[in-house]
This record gives structure tokens, C-alpha cells and sequence, in this order.
């Protein structure tokens, strides 16, 4: 979905109680939170979340498919990447009628390789692996044990042909067009924002995903405003601080906020530590979109302020690739998901909706055609979009 050149390419939910401030006022309806406060943040009132469709699923037991899922360093409740990955094993198994999956929650980067080993120690039919880190790890365990199916979550395969990636028919890697989620949460935030100053906010500037996401936002903002600032900021390289540490966003993101009081929208892409910046937000009270997933479900702590997320459909994929194993056509290579295939887009606006007016609407759903007809490139016009090198923002 990115170009396909050189370039390295690189949710289930319970249902929710009322969202509490993040100000530790008892409802989020009550008065003196920092967000209504401050008065761009909304208490969520009235809005609910939006019932989806449920998957067909097949008798449980009627299929013995083992299946394991290895996350990226966090947790597997973390709100965001890892969550939502997991909730497609979940789904996919019950497509399939497999049994419920089992999952290994990475701590270090060290353990990538042990970790998926266990499950191939275990004879496991599907090993599902969450993240670009393990993209390494991941296409050595494919190498090595053809009759294991390998799903990889945000790994691109490089290879002579940019589809068929490493040429491997037992792995295949989800990849998102970030750069396009980014693209029409860029659009939201220069509409809404009175100030003509927006940020985002990435965990590390060394993984793919992120800055494409981040890209993608600028460009789009300056589709709505040539002249509105867009500020790039990466918390650390350190990947457990970058995204397994919401004391760590919440730090950087309150110091940005300090140093920049103009800035009224905030991006996160920073995955749990993101979860941090979120709260920073809430707590000053401006705009915050969230990223992978629908934040405003997920983190319910800074619903109040969670105008939008800039999501990958990371349950679909993940669902759809178990399934299609289960149907006896696996998929392997680059499986992309994007604008063209509703492997993107954006969360509802719940109680923001009225901010989004018709104007805004259209350029969010032209951009969406645009960029599913390969019309539009959320890349341009800076051509900033991940090249190989790390990203030192702006």
C-alpha cells in the first residue's frame, strides 16, 4: 500500500462502564475537570459506541488448527496494538471453530526468537507475531519450519517482487497504509483546530509505521492549511520507553504541551506509552486523536478529549488471515490493507461529531476515494514517508 519499491514498508471489547475524568472528578459529566475546563474537551454524555457486525463462526471444536500469538514488547492489554491483534486470534478461532488461542507477552527484545520457538516446540499450526520488531525473528521461524503458518502484524517481506516478499508460502505479513490513516487524521486536526498549530506525538522515529503515520498527518493538515504548524516529536529509540510507557509519554507530551501552548490537537502514535500522552492531553484539556485503534473505546480514561483515532483494521486482518488458513488457502507475502480494501480509516467522532461540518466531511471522504483509486498519495507533496533512516522530526 506504500509504494512498492525499496522502500522499507513498513479490536473484541467488553462493554464499557461511564468514562471517568482524567482529573479524578467522579463522572465524566462532572464540573471542574481540567478538560471542560479548559473548554475543547467534552464529557461524553450521551455517546455510545457502535455495535459492528459479528463474524460467522463455525461450531467450536470443529477445527483442531493450534494457534499462538507472540506480542511485541508490552502487554497484551495494552490498549491498542497488541490488544487488537489478539482480539483478531481470538476472532479468527472462532471462525475457524479452533480452540481459544494461547498467547506469550514479550518483555524484552531478547526473547523474540525463544518466544515464537515455544509455540514451534509446542507443534503449533498458526504463530501470529505482533509488530515490526519481530519481523527478523519471525521470517527465520518461517524458514525453518515450512509447515507452520506464520502471520506477521506490520512486517514487511522485502524481496524481487514487493507482493510475493520473501517468496515464502508459510508467512505472510499484514501491512497497513499508515501514511493514509495519518493522511485523514491530518484532515481532522487542521479543520478543528483554532489555532493553526497541531502535533503528533511518535513513540520512535526508527520504526517504519510510525513515521508514515506521522507523515501521513502532516501532509494531510496542510491539505486543509498550507499555513498551519504541524510539530513531529519522538519520545526515545529505547522501544520499551517508545511504547510500553505511559509515565514516559505522559511526561513528554506534558512538557511538549508546556513548551508549545498554542498547539490544540495532539496525535499519538506511541501505543501504550501513548496511552500517557493521551492523558496529558486530557489533563490540558485540547483535542487528542489516538492511533491503531478506536481510542475513544480503548482508553476510555481520556474518551473525553479523544476527538477521533487513525485506526488499522488490525482485527480484521488478523481474523482474515487465520481464516483463510482454515479454509485451506492461506495467504503468504505482503498482504495490504489500505484505503482500497477498508483496511484503514478513522474512529467515529462520538461526542465531537458536530465539530466535523460538511466541509470537513467532504475532504475526508475525497481523500478516502482518492486515495483508494491511487489518485491521491498521502506521501506527498513532502515525500517524507519512511525511507530506512531513522526520522528526527521537526
Amino acid at each position: 500500500m506504500r509504494k512498492h519499491s525499496s522502500v522499507a514498508i513498513l479490536a473484541i471489547l467488553a462493554t464499557l462502564a461511564l468514562v471517568i475524568s482524567a482529573c479524578t472528578s467522579p463522572s465524566p459529566g462532572a464540573s471542574g475537570s481540567a478538560a471542560t475546563a479548559n473548554g475543547l474537551c467534552r464529557p461524553i454524555g450521551d455517546a455510545t459506541a457502535e455495535e459492528t457486525e459479528a463474524p460467522e463462526t463455525a461450531p467450536p471444536g470443529s477445527s483442531d488448527l493450534k494457534i499462538g500469538l507472540v506480542t511485541d514488547v508490552g502487554t497484551l492489554d495494552d490498549r491498542n496494538f497488541n490488544q487488537y491483534s489478539w482480539e483478531g486470534a481470538l476472532r479468527g478461532a472462532a471462525i475457524v471453530g479452533a480452540a481459544e488461542p494461547q498467547s506469550i507477552v514479550t518483555t524484552e527484545s531478547s526473547e523474540y526468537e525463544n518466544n515464537i520457538q515455544s509455540f514451534v516446540d509446542e507443534d503449533y499450526d498458526i504463530i501470529v507475531t505482533v509488530g515490526f520488531a519481530l519481523g527478523e525473528a519471525t521470517l527465520a521461524a518461517a524458514e525453518e519450519n515450512p509447515d507452520i503458518h506464520f502471520i506477521g502484524v506490520d512486517q514487511f517481506q522485502a524481496g524481487d517482487d514487493p507482493v510475493a516478499g520473501a517468496g515464502l508460502d508459510n508467512y505472510e505479513s499484514l501491512i497497513f497504509n499508515e501514511a493514509q490513516a495519518g493522511y485523514l487524521a491530518g484532515i481532522v486536526a487542521a479543520s478543528i483546530s483554532e489555532s493553526g498549530e497541531i502535533a503528533a506525538i511518535g513513540g520512535s522515529g526508527t520504526i517504519p509505521p510510525v513515521v508514515n503515520y506521522m507523515r501521513g498527518y502532516e501532509n494531510g493538515a496542510k491539505s486543509v492549511n498550507p499555513d498551519a504548524t504541524v510539530h513531529l516529536k519522538y519520545i526515545s529509540d529505547d522501544l520499551a520507553v517508545a511504547f510500553n510507557d505511559p509515565t514516559a509519554g505522559k511526561t513528554f507530551a506534558d512538557q511538549f504541551i508546556q513548551q508549545n501552548a498554542d498547539v490544540d490537537v495532539l496525535f499519538q502514535v506511541a501505543g501504550k506509552t501513548g496511552n500517557g500522552v493521551l492523558q496529558s492531553v486530557t489533563d490540558a484539556g485540547i483535542y487528542g486523536i489516538g492511533v491503531d485503534v478506536d481510542q475513544w473505546l480503548s482508553n476510555p480514561d481520556s474518551a473525553e478529549c479523544t476527538v477521533t483515532s487513525a485506526e488499522k483494521k488490525l482485527t480484521l486482518a488478523v481474523s482474515e488471515g487465520i481464516a483463510a488458513v482454515g479454509d485451506d488457502s492461506p495467504r503468504a507475502g505482503n498482504v495490504f490493507y489500505g484505503a482500497d480494501n477498508d483496511g484503514i480509516g478513522l474512529a467515529p467522532f462520538y461526542q465531537f461529531a458536530d465539530l466535523i461540518d460538511a466541509e470537513t466531511q467532504s475532504a475526508i471522504d475525497e481523500a478516502l476515494a482518492s486515495m483508494a483509486s491511487g489518485d491521491l498519495d498521502p506521501c506527498q507533496p513532502s515525500g517524507l514517508c519512511y525511507a530506512g533512516e531513522a526520522d528526527p522530526g521537526t
